[in-house]
Parts: C-alpha cells; sequence; structure tokens
C-alpha cells in the first residue's frame, strides 16, 4: 500500500519540478525563436526537408541565444537592476554575437549584410549593419523574451531561476559557443577592431552594472496613450530597420542619414514609453507595445513567405501565443478593457 503513494509523491515532485522549469525552458525557446525563425534567418522549411540539419542549427541558436538571455536575465535579478540593464547587455550581447562569433560586423560581401557590406562600411567595419544588428539583438533577441516571459509568469519575476552550478554550466556553453563559431566562420576583425569592440562590449557591462535600478523605469501613473499608439511604437525599431535597408539598396541618402534613422526610430520608442506609459498599468501597456514588435514581423513575414515557405506559420503560432497571453492578462486586468478591445487603455 505504500508504494503506490511514494510513486504518486514522487510523480507530483517531477510534475512541480518541470512546472517550475517553464518560465526557463520558455525564455530558452523565444529567445532564438524570434529573431531566427520569424525573420527567416533560419528557415523553418529547412525543418521538412532536412530535420536533422533544422534540429542542428536551432540547437545551435538556443546555445547562442538562449543562454544569452538567461545569463542576462539572471545578471538582473541578481543585481536587482531593471531594463536599462538588460538593454546595455542585450547591446553587449549583439556585438559579441554578430562581432566575435559569426564577424557579420566585418563581412565584405553576401548575405546576410548584402549592400550593407559597403553602404557604411570603414575600416573594416560594417558600422550601419553592427549599429542597426547591435540594437535588433538589444530589443528583439534579449529585452522582447525577457518581457513575454515576464508577462507569462510575473510572479517569477525578482526569482533566481539558476542555481550556482547551473549557472557556470550556461555560462561555459555560452561562451563555448561564442569561440566555436569565431574559429569557423573566418573573415574575422583585425586585432585593432577587436581590440575596439572588446573595449565597447567591457564599457557595456560597466555600465549595465553601475546604472541605477530605477533608470528607465515608469513613472507612477496611469498609462496615457491608446493601444494603437502602443503597437505604432513597439514597431518603430525594425520599422527603422528596414528603412536603412532600403537606403542601402538605393544609397540615395548618405550613411550617415541611415544611422540617424536607427536613432530616431529607437529614441522615439523609447520617448513614448518614459513620457506616456505609467507603471499603474504597465502590464497592459507592455503587452499592446511587444505586438506592435511582433506584429510588424509578421508583416515582414509575408513576403518572405515566397523564399521561406512555412514562416507565416511561425507567426500564426506566435501569434496564436499571444492571443493566449493576452486572455491571460485580462483576467489579471479585469478592468483594462484589454478583452473587449478598448481603443484606449483606461486612465484616472
Amino acid at each position: 500500500m505504500g508504494a503506490p503513494g511514494r510513486t504518486e509523491y514522487r510523480g507530483r515532485r517531477w510534475r512541480r519540478y518541470l512546472r517550475d522549469r517553464f518560465p526557463v525552458l520558455a525564455l530558452l525557446l523565444l529567445a532564438p525563436t524570434i529573431p531566427e525563425l520569424l525573420t527567416g534567418s533560419t528557415p523553418i522549411s529547412t525543418l521538412f526537408y532536412d530535420p536533422f540539419g533544422f534540429l542542428l542549427s536551432f540547437g545551435l541558436d538556443i546555445g547562442l541565444y538562449g543562454t544569452g538571455a538567461l545569463l542576462i536575465r539572471e545578471f538582473a535579478v541578481v543585481y536587482r537592476k531593471g531594463w536599462a540593464t538588460i538593454l546595455l547587455l542585450g547591446a553587449a550581447y549583439g556585438i559579441a554575437e554578430e562581432g566575435f562569433a559569426v564577424h557579420t560586423f566585418f563581412q565584405t560581401s553576401g548575405s546576410p549584410v548584402d549592400a550593407l557590406a559597403s553602404y557604411g562600411h570603414a575600416f573594416g567595419v560594417n558600422w550601419l549593419w553592427a549599429l542597426g544588428l547591435t540594437v535588433f539583438h538589444a530589443t528583439y533577441s534579449i529585452a522582447l523574451p525577457i518581457l513575454l516571459v515576464r508577462l507569462w509568469y510575473p510572479t517569477t519575476v525578482s526569482e533566481r531561476w539558476l542555481r550556482p552550478g547551473s549557472l557556470a554550466l550556461v555560462a561555459f556553453v555560452y561562451v563555448g559557443e561564442v569561440a566555436l563559431f569565431a574559429h569557423l566562420v573566418g573573415h574575422g576583425p583585425s586585432p585593432f577592431t577587436l581590440a575596439f569592440f572588446l573595449g565597447v562590449v567591457a564599457v557595456l557591462i560597466a555600465l549595465a552594472y553601475s546604472v541605477p535600478a530605477d533608470l528607465l523605469s515608469l513613472a507612477r501613473r496611469p498609462t496615457r496613450i491608446g493601444r494603437g499608439g502602443l503597437v505604432l511604437a513597439g514597431a518603430l525599431s525594425f520599422a527603422g530597420w528596414v528603412v536603412v535597408i532600403f537606403l542601402s539598396g538605393t544609397a540615395i541618402a548618405p550613411a550617415l542619414v541611415a544611422a540617424l534613422v536607427i536613432a530616431a526610430a529607437n529614441g522615439s520608442a523609447l520617448a513614448i514609453i518614459l513620457r506616456r506609459v505609467g507603471a499603474v498599468d504597465a502590464e497592459v501597456a507592455e503587452f499592446w507595445f511587444a505586438w506592435g514588435m511582433l506584429g510588424i514581423l509578421f508583416a515582414w513575414d509575408v513576403p518572405v513567405e515566397f523564399s521561406v515557405p512555412g514562416i507565416l506559420g511561425v507567426a500564426a503560432l506566435i501569434g496564436y501565443l499571444q492571443y493566449r497571453l493576452g486572455r491571460r492578462i485580462a483576467e489579471r486586468n479585469p478592468a483594462s478593457g484589454l478583452a473587449l478591445g478598448a481603443n484606449r487603455i483606461p486612465s484616472e
């Protein structure tokens, strides 16, 4: 009679353990899915004609993006930091991936840099590509997945997910994968440019550690912008990058103008958040802002579907998950009007 009881107890413990790991698993999967599968950089169509190759490629993506996001999230929790720290470390991650691992900062031709290998290129560095991809990784590869997991699991926001041993293992996988890619890819930086970007990363990490936790925090007030405005603000960052890609192919404006477009798009999004979004109903505002970030990628996927079949399926899956997340947030915030499609977030 005792054995079934022990078996049932072990089963409950195992289920509880798996449930506690859901946020970790969600971040590990979201971090590479958004910038890789949802943009077509890792074609989902490969899954159907070369499943082993896809699993290997996506597994490497998890080992890079997922571990990087986990390390940044744990850093912010351990040192009780906020979004400024996450974005600064996200920028350092972007430099590490594109500069130290896959070397696209220094690529002279071909995909994925294409025209940006010459437009904005100087001293052996694709500066526009470097700026755009650093911002992209900080926002889409790191900040957005962390935000979405926070919205799914709000009770775990301040909890540490990794014990010291697990943290060391995650760091080992991340550093090992960066080193592996750096060895395999080629066309790497000169010693001078490598030293320069190592210095930039060091500065970003130092700033991430030293900035106040409340830098970029929301004022204690209701949100004063409708959901349409939040969706638009969320779309600005990637929209700016699309403009830069267009300019690189036409060269109708100097590269400096394109750099200003990136700065203006992201600066405007940040200004909208800080000036119009309040901490009183931040969860609902964050949900609509995330919709904007994802929605413009969904629009991007429509023409990409012709070259990467199946990418709209990825968009549909993530869109469905966003719908489910909205239902969950509406249950937690019944006065928000989220589920009813209110045009404006209620304010006092």
